[in-house]
């Protein structure tokens, strides 16, 4: 039996860096009316479901008088958002992509993000192909840092999640990974670095860091 069942992918800050452009879309509209929108004030949301998209609106409203609604606000968020969000992978992930696919070692996403955003996105970057499954919010009752996403991942693979590797940039991401059983790879993005990781197996800088062998080793020194 092959020491490594599976490596399980979140997506934004691993996959794609969508992590830098929510948060600068939303920082340079803060910027137009003066207002200071900081990693700090923004970082501790990353790797949640967090209820209410107008939250950030209504924050800005309160300091702001001329601030836009919520429908201009977003219209305008989405248009920088898209303008900012690249059309390539991290570093070094579609070659790990691709080396685990020629290994034959399943692959999954497991996000915390809507599918209408996760599976779109997948396919632009020519990766959809690559992964059996694909796991979403709409796909479990529990998000992160629950580690439902994890767990359904998991059994839609048929693999075993304590010979499976998670690869997480945040510290609820990195939680929930823990909690379903998964020893897991953290990639810290910049805007995670001061996130509780401490529960990762291995940290690196980049996924260009990463191989076959490396992956099934942290397996096998479980």
């Amino acid at each position: 039996m092959p020491a490594l069942a599976a490596v399980v992918f979140d997506f934004d800050g691993v996959i794609l860096d969508s992590e830098t452009a929510e948060f600068e879309s939303h920082r340079r509209i803060y910027e137009r009316f003066g207002v200071a929108l900081t990693p700090e004030e923004w970082c501790g949301q990353i790797g949640l479901w967090v209820e209410g998209e107008q939250r950030w609106c209504t924050r800005l409203r309160e300091l702001r008088q001329d601030a836009p609604d919520f429908e201009s606000f977003k219209v305008e968020q989405r248009r920088l958002f898209l303008e900012i969000v690249p059309c390539e992978p991290m570093r070094g992930i579609r070659d790990l992509i691709d080396a685990l696919a020629a290994a034959a070692v399943p692959i999954a996403v497991a996000s915390t993000s809507t599918s209408r955003w996760v599976v779109p996105a997948i396919e632009r970057l020519g990766l959809r192909d690559r992964f059996r499954t694909i796991v979403t919010a709409e796909d479990v009752t529990r998000l992160k840092p629950a580690p439902d996403v994890y767990l359904e991942a998991a059994r839609r693979l048929a693999a075993d999640p304590r010979r499976s590797v998670a690869i997480e940039d945040s510290g609820p991401g990195v939680a929930a990974a823990f909690a379903a059983g998964m020893r897991t790879v953290a990639i810290p993005h910049w805007l995670t670095e001061g996130h509780d990781l401490t529960r990762a197996t291995v940290r690196v800088a980049h996924a260009g860091e990463l191989t076959l062998a490396s992956l099934e080793s942290i397996v096998e020194s479980r």
